[in-house]
């Protein structure tokens, strides 16, 4: 882990008066059935062509590992989507694409093909490898919005600008969820660098409820049968069937529970534990959003599954929202049948969130008459902070200035320290409160000097 970045001194644009543009805006019924009163979908209201802003996402596809090719097919989606419509005020979105490959050889040539391309920035991406990829953005100035947080760097880089918690906001949360019926916990987690840093999220959750840490069980990050973690996590937490029972005859074990949390491998973990679970006492299980979705849900087996039950913390609303409706609309209009895209799958939700970041900068910039969409305009306008953005409630209102970021060891760039509760009821994930859960406090008392 390294400490917080220096930022670097960074010339902001001069303050342009602000250009009022009048328009009449008007609700047609294809519009009214997604929006509530008289408003637009992401990309109308445009003034006349100008010059095309070029981006770039970029995701691991078709690797052992963590895969999220619904990121960059979003990116096409939403780019079809304001193209349709003339464009983000007149300028249309040229979209690159790249896979990262789970590679950091690879996710550097990302980042240098964007740097190579024109592009002015980096948005709703996924990478682990932040180290690779941030250092050539950072030399042309080019800004990450809105990555998926599976880096450091990705909260320490003065150049990168998150929509959530990323994994640190994950774990605290989940750890918080637990700690209320959990006086017994095992955390199966991957046996790599990024994985190393789990033990201690999710234990500053479990002791704000005054619980034990979490029994640390390494596994590997593409492993195909998790069978011995299953075994270790159980033995952990005291499923002890000479003293419960078995789950087949019913037994259970009062306060023990297992969370795993690997990323694409979690449904392997879940198919073993479902397997060895019928000789022991069944145990409360939970995981975070982006290692569990629906989809797992259903392929576990819904109901009669090992994850009905499960406690689930995510970064944003259900996916079942009201607030998720314009990205539906998009998907369905624009996508043209593209299995890639899962809504309910937080990487694609990130995406979108980053887009609307995005396309809220190029409005702040057209608003204050500037029409030249540049990587250091873009900059600028994020650091100034003079306009929170609005993402539909999907998050709080975001701004990256000083004064917004959270006092956390490790992650000094983190603004949005909200997440959700969720829960796997009847075979279905849904809310298990309402409204977000402000893990900032949680996270600011993370103790890392015993790991």
């Amino acid at each position: 882990m390294t400490g917080r970045r220096r930022s670097s001194p960074r010339p902001l644009l001069p303050h342009a008066p602000a250009v009022k543009i009048a328009a009449a805006v008007t609700c047609t019924a294809a519009l009214a059935s997604l929006l509530s009163g008289c408003g637009s979908l992401p990309g109308a209201g445009n003034s006349g062509e100008r010059e095309p802003v070029t981006v770039m996402t970029w995701a691991p596809e078709d690797t052992r590992a963590t895969n999220m090719p619904g990121m960059p097919a979003m990116a096409q989606a939403y780019a079809r989507s304001v193209n349709a419509r003339g464009g983000i005020r007149g300028h249309r979105l040229r979209v690159l694409t790249c896979n990262e490959r789970n590679d950091s050889v690879a996710a550097a040539q990302c980042a240098q093909r964007a740097v190579d391309e024109g592009a002015v920035a980096v948005v709703g991406s996924y990478s682990q490898f932040g180290r690779s990829f941030m250092s050539p953005l950072e030399v042309k100035g080019i800004p990450f919005i809105g990555g998926y947080g599976a880096s450091d760097e990705e909260f320490q880089s003065p150049l990168s600008y998150p929509v959530n918690g990323g994994q640190a906001s994950l774990l605290a949360g989940n750890g918080r969820q637990l700690a209320a019926d959990c006086r017994r916990v095992a955390l199966v987690r991957p046996d790599t660098i990024q994985g190393d840093q789990m033990p201690s999220l999710l234990d500053s959750g479990l002791q704000s409820g005054s619980r034990h840490p979490a029994k640390d069980i390494k596994a590997p990050e593409d492993g195909t049968d998790y069978s011995p973690q299953v075994t270790q996590a159980l033995r952990q937490v005291g499923a002890d069937p000479a003293v419960y029972g078995t789950a087949e005859a019913g037994g259970k074990a009062p306060g023990a529970c297992v969370a795993a949390s690997l990323g694409d491998h979690t449904d392997a973990f879940f198919d073993a534990f479902r397997r060895l679970q019928e000789d022991s006492p069944k145990v409360r299980v939970a995981s975070v959003l982006g290692s569990v979705g629906q989809a797992l849900v259903n392929r576990s087996g819904g109901t009669s599954g090992p994850l009905e039950g499960a406690d689930i913390t995510g970064w944003y609303p259900v996916a079942g929202d009201p607030r998720w409706r314009p990205m539906r609309k998009v998907i369905t209009d624009y996508a043209f049948d593209d299995n890639r895209i899962d809504p309910a799958d937080q990487g694609v939700q990130t995406t979108w969130i980053a887009y609307t970041v995005l396309h809220s900068l190029i409005e702040q910039l057209d608003d204050a008459g500037v029409t030249d969409i540049t990587a250091h305009a873009l900059q600028a306008t994020l650091d100034r902070g003079e306009h929170a953005i609005d993402t539909g409630g999907l998050t709080p209102k975001l701004r990256w200035r000083d004064d917004d970021m959270i006092a956390v060891q490790d992650f000094p760039r983190i603004v949005n320290g909200m997440v959700t509760y969720q829960v796997v009821r009847n075979g279905e994930l849904v809310s298990a409160q309402d409204g977000f859960v402000n893990v900032t406090r949680t996270l600011e008392r993370r103790r890392t000097d015993d790991y």
